[in-house]
């Protein structure tokens, strides 16, 4: 057989959806942007582009191009959107399209397979959406109960910066609590996302939405099939999207659902006869390693950008730092996720059998709490839909969000980064006595090699 010729046991696997392998720059660009630390980085700028071109002196022209509506025509399918409305309900599907595929992955073969090792990251998740909605709630009824319909806006983590957080203070931290917080942001989202269907729906249309099960079975069809037509899957996902818009259910509950038709198992053909080699890895996994670039890099950045641009020019800040919602929103975060994550896993492991990995100690369990009080885009989201985009408690949410959000980054940082220097430490200490007889090792006789 010819070098050049195909290898007797290798087959072509599934064809991959917008496929470029022979651009290196694109490949090492996207291999970038799937980095937690630029996905972080770039939803950070955006927010800080947006903050500051909203408090400028042309602050007229960012809140224009958050409300230019790029198809007036489009009213008759609800598509007369502005582009901040594109970005809530088209690009965040993108977003929740990949949460889809790494929820499906988690449950089928990831940590969430195993119900004695997900028990502790599934109730500290409940626990951490339960007690920041509880101290929402109680602020505001001690108000007046007028900004009770954001008791959800504290509930949601954002998976993206908090891994981003955590990657950057984290280089010698147990890698299980890296783990802990990925479960637990995975519950969190698909918690948030049964928050946004069920209390956050509106002018509910059941015929767009049955209709929209058409074009996710045949998607599913094709995926469970390892079809990925490019051409067939794009226009079927875009076609599902606009039915569940059109139904008043929030358009990104189509990315989850069309995410959760991709089969995660690798296609067992591809070891069939030939004992020893491996089966082609699952499509879920193919297809969230091609859109997390697209989802990071572009789709949640985009977001920020028209989600975070509130304007403190000419606010009464007593005002807005004594308003319930703002209050309710913070003490959420910053309060009601330590206590809640912390608090649940610490009863079910007090009372129960069950119990945090070995390498994870409970002030590694406090920073992970404090550090899921970052409650970005999807408290962003939900703020916009409890409130309306552009009004003034919706201005407030976007406050309380930022701040609650910075100021749980910063105490986790301190946390975590105090315990990463105690496991440097160690790991240092443990390199010089490589031997474990606890004296160094410089300090021993060594035989000169002559």
């Amino acid at each position: 057989m010819s070098a050049r010729g195909p290898h007797p046991d290798r087959r072509p696997g599934p064809r991959r959806l917008l496929t470029r392998t022979s651009w290196p720059e694109a490949r090492f660009l996207a291999d970038v942007l799937r980095t937690e630390t630029v996905g972080g980085g770039l939803l950070l700028l955006g927010a800080l582009a947006a903050l500051v071109w909203a408090n400028s002196p042309w602050s007229a022209s960012y809140t224009a191009l958050g409300g230019y509506v790029p198809w007036p025509g489009g009213a008759a399918l609800h598509l007369d959107l502005s582009l901040a409305t594109w970005a809530a309900d088209g690009l965040l599907a993108i977003f929740f399209f990949v949460v889809g595929l790494e929820l499906k992955r988690e449950f089928v073969a990831g940590e969430l397979r195993d119900p004695r090792r997900a028990v502790l990251p599934v109730v500290a998740a409940v626990g951490g959406m339960v007690a920041p909605a509880l101290i929402y709630v109680a602020v505001n009824l001690a108000a007046g109960g007028a900004g009770l319909r954001g008791w959800a806006i504290p509930t949601a983590t954002d998976i993206a910066f908090a891994l981003a957080v955590l990657a950057v203070i984290g280089s010698h931290l147990p890698q299980g609590l890296r783990a802990f917080l990925l479960t637990l942001a995975v519950v969190d989202d698909l918690l948030a996302i049964t928050i946004i269907a069920v209390f956050y729906t509106a002018d509910f249309s059941p015929v767009p939405l049955l209709a929209a099960l058409l074009p996710i079975a045949a998607f599913a069809a094709l995926v469970q099939r390892r079809r990925t037509w490019w051409w067939a899957l794009i226009p079927l996902a875009v076609t599902a999207w606009t039915l569940v818009h059109a139904s008043g259910v929030h358009a990104t509950v189509a990315g989850v659902l069309l995410g959760f038709t991709v089969p995660v198992l690798g296609d067992p053909r591809g070891t069939r006869g030939r004992p020893g080699q491996r089966a082609h890895p699952g499509l879920a996994e193919h297809l969230e390693h091609r859109w997390r670039p697209v989802s990071a890099g572009f789709a949640v950045p985009v977001f920020a950008f028209f989600a975070a641009g509130v304007s403190l020019r000419g606010a009464d800040l007593g005002t807005v730092l004594t308003d319930p919602i703002v209050l309710g929103v913070v003490a959420g975060l910053v309060l009601g996720k330590t206590i809640g994550i912390f608090g649940s896993t610490y009863l079910l492991a007090r009372f129960t059998r069950a119990r945090l990995d070995d390498d994870i100690t409970w002030p590694d369990l406090l920073g992970v709490a404090l550090l899921a009080g970052v409650g970005f885009t999807v408290s962003l989201l939900i703020g916009e839909l409890a409130f309306g985009t552009g009004s003034t408690a919706d201005e407030h949410v976007k406050t309380a969000v930022l701040a609650g959000s910075l100021l749980s980054a910063t105490l986790a940082a301190v946390v975590l980064g105090r315990r990463n220097r105690a496991y440097r430490a160690i790991a240092e200490r443990d390199r010089i006595d490589a031997d474990g007889d606890g004296i160094p090792d410089v300090y021993q006789h060594r035989p000169v090699e002559r």
